[in-house]
């Protein structure tokens, strides 16, 4: 090559370079996957809307439009079934909490599930049990359970 076609040669390279340097700024930003943190937040939040508003409104505000209630000694409760399922309880004498014990959350970031032991007090027993819940992310962030599994409850009176 000769000196001129150098010449041409070096700004066009460098031209290149910066073309591309800019175009990779330009692309979105690559959502962060979401930490287990979330799923088990979302889960102490739903724990904490059924002391305050009763298990039918929390379970109802909480469940994924498809979410499934599994139950024992009943066929799995799906979907729209299951909100009507949960807009028949009488939550009135009786209050629902739990402490998820531990939690795992997929590697991409938008499926989880969390479990640990509830407590269903009414006016002079109180259950025990264990749980599951299965989380979902939706579009807009928030997580909603697909799944929740409650064990037969230990009876006590008081």
């Amino acid at each position: 090559m000769t000196v001129e076609k150098n010449f041409l040669f070096l700004p066009a390279l460098f031209f290149c370079f910066f073309l591309f340097a800019c175009q990779s700024e330009n692309q979105p930003p690559k959502e962060i996957p979401a930490s287990v943190d979330e799923i088990i937040d979302a889960d102490i939040a739903f724990s904490e809307m059924c002391k305050e508003k009763g298990l039918r409104n929390s379970f109802i505000d909480f469940m994924d439009n498809e979410g499934i209630l599994l139950r024992p000694d009943h066929l799995p409760v799906k979907g729209a079934d299951a909100i009507e399922f949960l807009s028949q309880v009488n939550d009135d004498s009786y209050k629902l909490s739990w402490v998820p014990e531990g939690a795992q959350i997929s590697k991409g970031g938008d499926m989880g599930f969390t479990y640990g032991i509830f407590k269903l007090a009414g006016t002079d027993t109180v259950f025990n049990g264990t749980y599951v819940n299965v989380w979902k992310k939706q579009a807009d962030g928030k997580w909603k359970f697909m799944l929740n599994s409650a064990s037969q409850g230990i009876g006590e009176t008081e």
